[in-house]
């Protein structure tokens, strides 16, 4: 990227070019390209020429200049994760992180998000080894699952607030069925902008440690470890040497109904189970709640 100083009366020009620039600000180079961007400095004359790659300062003034509710916004964010005023911050990532692919089919979270999926997995995978560094290496991937399952981000996603700050198409907006998805997506992003400034987990685990904690204590009280298809397919297997059978029916037309759809869990020509939901997945793990609790009890009373 080329920054032009030109010196001119009454002041000096300062303009963009946009040779040479750098992927990671695709996001600023494009805003201030729409907006034409300039500023004057009054009385001053002299002409230079810097190339340079933009840094975090810089990116930061623009943002702070351009949209500063933007900004105070994101640091509001920060802040709700516990993050002190001052830390260095890779701004332009993290509004990446927060633009959803219809907002933007180029500059949007997809990349960072996959990042942030292996950054979620390293955070989990510290964690549990510091609390059970005596459990078996299985058990530990099993609970990691569900602690970076996309159920269990979104539910962290929302508990900060996280969809007020994501910038999403009024038409995405409106899939209830992909909100999960979206949140999701978006707090994976947000924890790879957050490791991409730092290179570390420092502003990550302090306030994420707790979120996991809690729940990793509440899967492993959970015999089924919140995954009761899979818990109820072992269960069988071991039990009747076969695997349930799922039937799942369309029960309300409209597109966003909680209970949009109804599922059955048959095993050797009976009915075990059945749940709702707003999706096939969600009512058919509905249904093996059902049929694993009521099989569980039958293992009790015999």
């Amino acid at each position: 990227m080329a920054i032009v100083m030109s010196g001119t009366e009454p002041g000096l020009c300062l303009t963009l070019s946009l040779s040479n620039f750098y992927a990671n600000c695709k996001f600023s180079i494009r805003f201030l390209t729409r907006l034409n961007f300039k500023v004057e400095i009054p009385r001053v004359k002299f002409s230079i020429f810097i190339n340079f790659k933009v840094n975090f300062l810089l990116i930061n003034f623009l943002m702070t200049l351009l949209y500063p509710q933007r900004q105070r916004e994101l640091q509001k964010l920060l802040q709700k994760l516990g993050l002190p005023d001052g830390i260095s911050i890779r701004w332009e990532l993290l509004e990446l992180a927060l633009t959803h692919p219809s907002v933007s089919g180029e500059a949007n979270y997809e990349q960072l998000e996959f990042t942030g999926d292996a950054v979620v997995r390293l955070a989990a995978a510290e964690l549990l080894m510091e609390l059970y560094p005596q459990e078996k290496v299985g058990e530990l991937a099993t609970i990691r699952s569900v602690l970076v399952s996309d159920r269990t981000l979104a539910e962290i996603a929302e508990g900060y607030g996280l969809e007020r700050y994501l910038l999403v198409s009024a038409s995405a907006a409106g899939d209830i069925t992909g909100k999960e998805s979206r949140l999701a997506d978006a707090f994976e992003a947000i924890l790879a902008a957050l490791y991409l400034s730092t290179h570390n987990l420092d502003l990550i685990r302090p306030w994420l440690d707790p979120e996991f904690k809690q729940r990793s204590e509440e899967i492993r009280k959970d015999p089924a470890r919140h995954n009761y298809k899979d818990a109820l397919q072992e269960l069988t297997q071991v039990r009747y040497k076969i695997l349930p059978e799922y039937r799942v029916f369309e029960t309300h037309r409209e597109h966003y109904h909680p209970d949009r759809f109804t599922a059955e869990v048959w095993l050797l020509g009976e009915l075990k189970g059945n749940g709702t939901g707003r999706s096939k997945k969600a009512a058919e793990q509905a249904a093996a709640k059902v049929a694993f609790l009521a099989l569980r009890e039958l293992d009790v009373a015999q």
